[in-house]
């Protein structure tokens, strides 16, 4: 039976995907005590990244922004592969977004707000958190964006 936080991503019409495996030696989430903390996770779908390029060049804004909230996805499902339910979720702390963007592109906090407003819409309260949005010249894969996610768990 699914959860709370799971029904809300049902009713948003979204699915929890499958974790996303490493692409290299580290796993996806580590649990350390009351908190999560998620690996860097793609806009991977079904294995495989949809879009590839530079923010700002060619993948526009909006594009990115989409991808983010993909990325915010893959981080619950990381989070629920080692805390075995996302109602366990106390609040999400800690959200750092990577934007590969083109030389004069500085939209990265607009592009990282899909991640955001996907966990606020998901998680109500719980999913506000401090946040870093960053751009860089490359990321894996090509990758446009990569998110990565800290949470608190209710203790038990």
């Amino acid at each position: 039976m699914a959860g709370v936080v799971e029904s809300k991503l049902a009713e948003l019409g979204l699915t929890l995907p499958d974790v996303v495996p490493p692409l290299a030696s580290y796993q996806p989430a580590v649990r350390s005590g009351v908190y999560v903390y998620t690996s860097g996770q793609l806009p991977m779908v079904d294995g495989k990244l949809a879009v590839t390029g530079k923010v700002g060049a060619e993948v526009t804004p909006d594009e990115a922004k989409e991808l983010a909230k993909t990325c915010a996805l893959n981080a619950l499902a990381a989070v629920k592969s080692v805390a075995g339910d996302l109602d366990r979720i106390v609040r999400v702390v800690k959200v750092v977004g990577f934007v590969a963007s083109a030389s004069d592109f500085t939209g990265q906090p607009a592009v990282l707000n899909g991640a955001s407003e996907l966990l606020g819409a998901v998680l109500g309260e719980k999913g506000v958190h401090a946040r870093s949005a960053v751009g860089v010249a490359v990321l894996p894969l090509d990758a446009p964006v990569e998110v990565e996610v800290q949470v608190e768990l209710a203790e038990g």
